[in-house]
């Protein structure tokens, strides 16, 4: 109270301006802002709150001597009300059926390409070519734009990049370098690989048309394992599968057709397992596209690649085995897939190997059925 009378006393001893302006800052402004205003929007309010709800109370009071004077004419106004919401609704609907017509019409040229059984990639690089103008030939900046996994684009991937660390035009392989970053999810679906595909051939060299997992000890590099969090394997067309030293906690091998099969996992003790890490890599997902070859490694000696999930779905392969090696997996699902060679069932095309080591499994409906290569 003191420093109030004192400050009072120095504002009313400065005269003109400056006295004002003290004035208003010191004493006029903090009492506007803790009370004068305050009191005066909860009064403001106040009135609005009783202004709303007496216009409820005389709303609800004139439909109620409406429908005691009128039963029809309370449900006429209830049959207009119904018409101008169900109008609204019918309006939004018909102005997002416009919207995916337009943007229908707009995709309908790859849409026509993919038909035709075009590349995502070649059916990009078409498109990016956006017609003759006065002679001359209009190009879209889609041309010039780096490669990328998300469009499907072969090359070398160090993930979680999305742009290649090297590809080349005479190389269609699809390769994953998993490194020590650990990665959320790997998504690749709905693919054609090996010679699956009029113009294609494994690489020089290979063998495999899919390779998945570490990297067995040699001279001068450290044998190095995949490790997953859950492993989804479902729908692929392959020649021959094969997976071999691999430990998950819980094993699902099921639904799946093959022209001959040898499932033996032995029981063990692999721990559960899911990939944190906490500010992982962004995931990666691609979907369509033609290959000659998928690989996802660890190339680097001694350095695990971390995922937490990877799936790989809705694979066509040809040409050579599909293979899962050197992974540790919590779950492993492997779930509807067709292989066979067409030579019997004598031979195993199917073949879950003793190496494979489970702590749960459930393997069920795996059927040997006559399948030739696609």
């Amino acid at each position: 109270m003191a420093v109030l009378m004192v400050l009072m006393v120095l504002i009313l001893g400065i005269r003109g301006f400056f006295g004002r302006l003290l004035a208003f800052l010191l004493w006029q402004l903090p009492i506007a802002l803790a009370w004068t205003w305050p009191r005066r929007g909860v009064l403001v309010a106040r009135r609005a709150a009783r202004l709303v709800c007496l216009g409820i109370w005389h709303w609800l009071c004139a439909q109620g001597a409406l429908l005691r004077a009128s039963p029809l004419a309370f449900y006429s106004m209830l049959g207009r009300r119904r018409d101008w919401l169900v109008a609204k609704v019918e309006y939004l609907h018909s102005e997002s059926s416009k919207w995916r017509a337009m943007w229908t019409a707009i995709k309908m040229p790859y849409t026509v390409l993919r038909y035709f059984g075009l590349s995502p990639q070649m059916a990009l690089g078409l498109l990016a070519v956006g017609g003759t103008a006065g002679g001359g030939v209009v190009v879209n900046e889609t041309v010039f734009a780096d490669r990328s996994f998300t469009r499907g684009d072969a090359g070398v991937y160090s993930a979680p990049a999305d742009i290649p660390t090297f590809y080349s035009d005479a190389d269609n392989t699809l390769r994953i370098d998993l490194g020590t970053t650990p990665i959320g999810e790997i998504v690749i679906e709905n693919v054609s690989v090996g010679t699956a595909y009029a113009g294609s051939a494994l690489p020089s060299g290979q063998s495999n048309v899919i390779m998945i997992g570490g990297s067995a000890t040699s001279s001068g590099f450290v044998g190095t394992w995949l490790e997953v969090g859950h492993l989804i394997v479902d729908r692929w067309r392959c020649t021959s599968f094969e997976m071999s030293d691999i430990e998950a906690h819980t094993l699902n091998i099921r639904y799946n057709a093959s022209d001959g099969q040898s499932i033996s996992p032995v029981a063990g003790t692999p721990r559960a397992r899911a990939i944190g890490g906490g500010n992982r890599a962004d995931s990666m997902v691609t979907s369509g596209g033609t290959y000659d070859q998928i690989r996802i490694g660890t190339p680097s000696s001694g350095v695990n690649g971390r995922v937490d999930v990877l799936r790989l779905s809705n694979l066509l392969t040809k040409g050579g085995p599909c293979v899962l090696s050197r992974i540790k997996a919590g779950t492993i699902d492997v779930e509807y897939l067709e292989v066979g060679a067409g030579n019997g069932f004598a031979t195993k095309e199917f073949v879950i190997a003793t190496s494979t080591v489970y702590k749960i499994a459930s393997i069920t409906d795996n059927v040997e059925v006559s399948i030739s290569p696609p």
